[in-house]
């Protein structure tokens, strides 16, 4: 098994939260892992990407060209990664930052209201849990325990109180896909 996932969106999103969270998960679910972040000088609303490889054998690179699920958040990011998922592969999106729907045939693309969804459960921050859940449903490449255990390493202690939130969140994103 390996899956090459690359999450976007704009700084203060949590994509670089989601894909460390992500690789942590992979680590304490005791699979080979790759995290790259990408990201320009500004600190919020800059564009910013993370690739993650999990697999459950050596990864030669972290350096990837195509990828078999991305995660985008606003139209900038769909436009420069839905060319860039393998045929066959997954596209999970929120359509609230997006004017041009995805139009590929060739790919699984699954929209996710998560914008909606952290505003009904009352935590903008929540966000990109939902959204890390809606992909752990589409490709569950890590189980939900490894996630918050991975949540637990990568949270400081003092916000641990935001742990049982938090795999709210990842319940409600997985409940989004096929609802």
């Amino acid at each position: 098994m390996k899956e090459e996932i690359v999450i976007a969106g704009f700084g203060g999103q949590g994509v670089l939260s989601m894909g460390k969270i992500l690789a942590y998960a992979g680590l304490m679910d005791d699979l080979e892992v790759t995290w790259m972040p990408s990201y320009g000088p500004e600190q919020r609303g800059g564009t910013a990407n993370v690739t993650v490889i999990i697999s459950d054998s050596p990864i030669s690179s972290p350096v990837l060209d195509t990828f078999d699920t991305a995660v985008v958040l606003n139209q900038q990011s769909l436009d420069k990664f839905e060319p860039k998922v393998k045929p066959g592969g997954t596209l999970i999106y929120d359509p609230s930052g997006i004017h041009r729907l995805p139009g590929r045939t060739d790919i699984r693309i699954v929209p996710v209201d998560a914008m909606e969804a952290a505003i009904e459960l009352k935590n903008s921050k929540t966000y990109n849990m939902i959204l890390l859940g809606a992909l752990l449903k589409c490709r569950p490449v890590v189980p939900i325990d490894a996630v918050l255990r991975g949540l637990k390493k990568t949270l400081p202690e003092r916000h641990h109180h935001l742990i049982p939130l938090n795999e709210q969140a990842l319940n409600k994103g997985m409940e989004l896909v096929n609802a």
